[in-house]
């Protein structure tokens, strides 16, 4: 007997590149397709964490920026109108007679097959821990930044030595009226070329070796920055219009690993189909295990209409599935 709930043919579970990119080609399919995104944001880990990092490794581009490429997809993916559900995470989903039952954070939803594109699985920022900073958080203290424009003609604080933190203040130094990079030492874990590029903007300040000790409101409405020298008791008290924390992010799989499938280093095992170990889910891009595969996008843009073709033959085995774009798109269209 089946249910009388409304079915998608294919759910996303991540919204990174690869995700994106298999709902596109899901679409292109005319699939009822949804993305379930974590983030408030599409993009995954290259909007949160290497917007501004220069990408050598996707096919058509000689290089092109973290940013650019989201950029890009965006418009690809928006054009082929699957629906899109952000700042929202998938915690379990149950066998059904038609496919899957999905409990979300927010809501339950059903579909048909399954595409896990979750990267990393879920990850979170590092917080400053200054026993105020969660009254400055989603205000004038940052972890993520979604729209960069917000900060043009702002004076920014931007606290990290990573390349993630150096590729944030490369993106915002041009439209920032000054951009000042605190960090807890002298040297930089980032790329040498990116903080020698950084080093030629006249914009951009240096806070070295620094800590940040506290927060607190200025009268003039800044945030004030409390700083503390490495080794040493002087301190300095620094006005801001902006503070981004740029600390890395710490990741877990804990979630994911609770959905009863076959793991092996603490990502899914696949098939040559994409398939996991249970039938109807499939898996693609970093989160997904295949001996020999290398972790780059480029890997995972290859997998996602592998998985698509197969989870959509799955879900109606008695169709056939056109692979070429230009077949697609005459579907597509008509």
């Amino acid at each position: 007997m089946s249910d009388n709930n409304e079915y998608y043919d294919l759910t996303i579970i991540g919204g990174g590149p690869v995700g994106m990119f298999a709902a596109t080609y899901s679409r292109m399919h005319m699939a009822k397709t949804q993305i379930i995104e974590s983030l408030d944001s599409l993009g995954g880990q290259v909007s949160a964490l290497f917007p501004a990092k220069t990408l050598y490794d996707i096919p058509a581009y000689y290089q092109t920026s973290g940013k650019d490429l989201i950029t890009n997809l965006t418009e690809q993916t928006n054009a082929f109108e699957p629906d899109i559900f952000l700042k929202e995470t998938v915690e379990s989903f149950t066998k059904t007679e038609q496919g899957f039952m999905i409990k979300t954070t927010k809501r339950t939803t059903y579909s048909k097959a399954i595409i896990i594109a979750a990267g990393i699985g879920s990850f979170e920022p590092r917080k400053l821990r200054v026993d105020n900073a969660p009254f400055f958080e989603g205000q004038q203290l940052h972890y993520f930044i979604s729209d960069p424009t917000i900060f043009k003609n702002r004076n920014i604080a931007l606290a990290g030595g990573g390349d993630s933190a150096i590729d944030w203040a490369l993106e915002l130094a041009p439209q920032a009226r000054s951009v000042t990079v605190i960090h807890r030492r002298d040297k930089f874990r980032a790329l040498e070329s990116s903080v020698h590029a950084l080093q030629q903007m006249p914009n951009v300040n240096f806070l070295t070796p620094y800590t940040i000790k506290d927060l607190k409101e200025a009268a003039s409405g800044q945030l004030k920055v409390i700083l503390q020298k490495a080794r040493d008791k002087e301190r300095k008290n620094v006005l801001f219009d902006d503070l981004i924390v740029n600390y890395g992010f710490s990741s877990s799989n804990t979630i994911i690993e609770s959905w009863g499938l076959d793991m092996e280093r603490h990502a899914i095992k696949v098939s040559e189909k994409q398939e996991t170990s249970l039938p109807g889910i499939y898996a693609i891009g970093d989160i997904a295990y295949k001996e020999g595969r290398p972790a780059l996008i480029a890997s995972g843009m290859g997998e996602a209409p592998t998985a698509v073709n197969n989870a959509l033959l799955y879900v109606y085995p008695d169709r056939r599935q056109p692979a070429h774009s230009t077949e697609l798109m005459l579907k597509y269209k008509h």
